[in-house]
């Protein structure tokens, strides 16, 4: 491979991975069952310790779709209390700098779409869309067998990275979900998920609404100084002098 074939490679790799973005509103065009299979495949490429892939996936679309839409609704819906998630996606109550993180990107969202601080209803209706995947045609379910231990959520982390950059580079846009989680005991009795089967994530798939204003929302990430600690600035070529040394 010649100098200009790797630059070229690598020139696709970042916009592919500048490039994905959690959308929010989806055409109702269909996604070929053979891209999904695709794209999956290829994202089972992801590493994981000892090989053991610990990830399952469950895709729903037509009826089954909107059998889980229709009973995780009426549950969001009836806010009796009685759902909750099995694992602790967040921290019990948010601290710096996470916490402002949180709310710029919630509030960003909520200004674009003109929803006001303790404008309930709107953003009860917002959240509710989560549970209709945003319009997307397809939803992905992700299990992980709940005996297995916090390096295989690591090592999923990537797979589900892997999808929605497989899905990216093909034309098609995903949303991670994590809202899911407080109905596992629902989606599980229509899945007929097994019991040692955990419900990790949703996700939404299909293609983005161009026309839609939630999907101009681009957030912001922290600058590569903010997150890195040079040990050994000698091993950088360049050091920058923002960056901290320790």
């Amino acid at each position: 491979m010649n100098r200009s074939e790797t630059l070229r490679i690598h020139d696709d790799v970042d916009r592919v991975i500048a490039g994905r973005r959690s959308i929010r509103a989806y055409l109702p065009t269909s996604v070929p069952p053979g891209r999904i299979e695709e794209l999956l495949r290829v994202a089972a490429r992801a590493p994981s310790g000892n090989n053991i892939q610990p990830w399952r996936v469950h895709v729903v679309a037509g009826a089954q779709r909107d059998a889980i839409v229709d009973a995780v609704c009426a549950a969001f819906d009836a806010a009796d209390g009685s759902h909750r998630a099995e694992y602790a996606y967040y921290p019990a109550e948010f601290f710096e700098p996470y916490l402002g993180r949180r709310r710029r990107n919630g509030w960003g969202l909520y200004s674009l779409l003109g929803i006001g601080k303790g404008d309930r209803a709107r953003m009860h209706a917002q959240h509710r869309r989560n549970f209709r995947f945003f319009g997307a045609p397809v939803g992905l379910f992700f299990t992980i067998d709940r005996r297995l231990g916090q390096g295989s959520w690591i090592d999923y982390g990537m797979f589900l990275q892997n999808v929605m950059l497989a899905a990216e580079a093909r034309g098609l846009a995903t949303c991670a979900q994590a809202a899911w989680n407080d109905y596992h005991r629902v989606i599980a009795d229509i899945l007929g998920l097994a019991p040692h089967e955990q419900l990790v994530c949703g996700m939404a798939l299909g293609y983005a609404d161009p026309r839609a204003l939630e999907n101009s929302l681009v957030t912001e990430r922290a600058p590569v100084e903010d997150f890195v600690v040079l040990h050994d600035a000698s091993a950088v070529a360049r050091p920058r002098p923002a960056l901290a040394t320790r």
